[in-house]
C-alpha cells in the first residue's frame, strides 16, 4: 500500500534528473528534500531514516537505471560511466523491481542499497534482468515517471551465445555438468525458439512493454558492439543523454592486448573488468548460426522500426 501511495504522489511531484552543472545544485537539494518528505509520509512503519553522512552525502533513489540487457555489456557501461565525478553507482545488481521478495521490502529498503552521493551527483543502479521482466516498467514508472533509462544492446545472436557461456561457466565452477549449446538451440531438428536465451534477445517485444510507460526520449540505447570496439564515442552520447558535463576522455580508455578488450585508466590507476568478462564463446556449427541469424532477421527489423534507428547486426 505504501509503494502504491508513493507512486500516486510521484505522478504529481516528479523528481528531476540532477545534472552536473553547479548552477542547479539547489534544485537537486530541493528534489532530495521532497523525496525525504514523501518517504516519511508513505512509510508503513513511519520509521524512515535519512541515512545522511557527516560529509553531507546521503542515500537517495536513483535518477538513472541501467535496465539491461543481460550479457549486453551492462557492467562495462556502469564501470565506464563511473569515471565521471558526478556519478554515484550502486556496486551490486539490486533486483528491486523484478524480485518479489525485494519489492515487498519497499522503497526504504531500495534506498538503503544505494551508494552515498552528494546533491549534484546522479545515482545509478543497474540490473540487466529489468529489461525482460514484464512487471518492471510499470513499477519503475510508479516510482518516478521522469526516470532516465539506459539500455545497452548487442547483436542478438552474439548475446545468446554469451548468455549460454555465462551459465556454462557457472556450472563448471561448481563442478557440475552442463549440456552443450546445441542441445539448447535444437529441438526436434529445428531451432528451439522457446530457449530462454533466445527469448531474451527478442528486443522488440520487451521494448514495446517499456514504451507503454516511457517515451523513447527517456530511453537511451547504447550500442554494445560499438562500446566494445571503441568505447569513448558511446560514453560521450551517454554523458549528453544524462546532461552531464563532458568529463570522460579518450585517454580514460586503453586496449589491453592480453585480455583482448578495453580497460580503464582513472587518475593514474588502471583497472579492467573481471576475468569472467570477455570469455570465448563455444564453437557452433555454421549452419546452426545461420539458422539463428535468420530467426532474428524479422524481430530485429521490427525493433529498428520501433526505435527509429538501425544496428549493425546479422
Amino acid at each position: 500500500m505504501a509503494a502504491f501511495l508513493l507512486g500516486a504522489v510521484l505522478l504529481i511531484v516528479q523528481p528531476q534528473i540532477v545534472p552536473s552543472r553547479p548552477a542547479i545544485n539547489s534544485k537537486a537539494e530541493t528534489s532530495q528534500s521532497v523525496q525525504r518528505e514523501l518517504l516519511k509520509k508513505t512509510s508503513q512503519k513511519n520509521d524512515f531514516k535519512e541515512n545522511i553522512h557527516s560529509n553531507g552525502s546521503c542515500q537517495q533513489l536513483p535518477q538513472t537505471i541501467i535496465i539491461g540487457v543481460r550479457k549486453g555489456g551492462t557492467r562495462a557501461l556502469l564501470e565506464m560511466l563511473s569515471l565521471h565525478p558526478d556519478i554515484a553507482a550502486a556496486e551490486s545488481e539490486v533486483h528491486f523491481f523484478d524480485w518479489e521478495d525485494h519489492y515487498r521490502n519497499g522503497l526504504q529498503w531500495y534506498i538503503n542499497q544505494m551508494p552515498f552521493s552528494y546533491p549534484h551527483q546522479i545515482t545509478v543502479e543497474k540490473t540487466p534482468a529489468y529489461f525482460t521482466s514484464p512487471k518492471v516498467p510499470e513499477r519503475v514508472y510508479n516510482m518516478n515517471q521522469s526516470m532516465r533509462l539506459l539500455l545497452i544492446l548487442r547483436d542478438p545472436s552474439e548475446r545468446v551465445l554469451s548468455d549460454y557461456t555465462q551459465v556454462f561457466y557457472n556450472h563448471m565452477q561448481k563442478h557440475k555438468l552442463y549440456p552443450s549449446i546445441e542441445q539448447f538451440l535444437i529441438k526436434d531438428g529445428e531451432l528451439n525458439v522457446n530457449y530462454k536465451a533466445i527469448n531474451r534477445s527478442l528486443y522488440y517485444i520487451h521494448m514495446q512493454n517499456w514504451l507503454k510507460y516511457f517515451p523513447l526520449d527517456r530511453i537511451h540505447i547504447v550500442d554494445g558492439d560499438k562500446l566494445i570496439k571503441d568505447p569513448f564515442p558511446e560514453i560521450e552520447k551517454v554523458e549528453r543523454f544524462l546532461k552531464l558535463s563532458p568529463q570522460i576522455n579518450a585517454s580514460n580508455f586503453y586496449f589491453n592486448k592480453t585480455k583482448g578488450f578495453y580497460c580503464l585508466r582513472d587518475s593514474g590507476r588502471e583497472r579492467c573488468l573481471h576475468e569472467s568478462k570477455g570469455r570465448a564463446h563455444p564453437q557452433v556449427d555454421t549452419r546452426l548460426l545461420e539458422k539463428l541469424h535468420e530467426y532474428f532477421h524479422e524481430p530485429n527489423k521490427k525493433f529498428f522500426e520501433l526505435v527509429g534507428r538501425t544496428f549493425d547486426w546479422h
